[in-house]
């Protein structure tokens, strides 16, 4: 347990902070989904449009430091090809 006041600030700032990633986390899940139930559905259209949300979500993730540049790219090579074969 924390005793300093500065380490009791520091895990409030910690604990905000990790709520905060966990949320921004759950919005490239569900971005992610859509496309993936698009697809398993074979709409190509909706799989497209879904994808067009999710290709900014998993941009903005790697701005603000959520996800690494690579992984971004992986996954969103991965939708891609997973729309191409429908």
């Amino acid at each position: 347990m924390a005793n300093t006041a500065q380490a009791k600030k520091r895990v409030r700032q910690a604990e905000k902070a990790r709520q905060h990633n966990m949320a921004m986390r759950s919005q490239v899940r569900t971005a992610y989904k859509a496309v993936i139930t698009a697809v398993k559905d074979g709409d190509a259209e909706k799989a497209q449009q879904a994808y067009s949300a999710a290709q900014p979500v998993l941009d903005r993730m790697v701005n603000k430091g959520i996800l690494k540049r690579n992984t971004a790219a992986r996954r969103k090579s991965t939708l891609v090809n997973r729309i191409k074969s429908i």
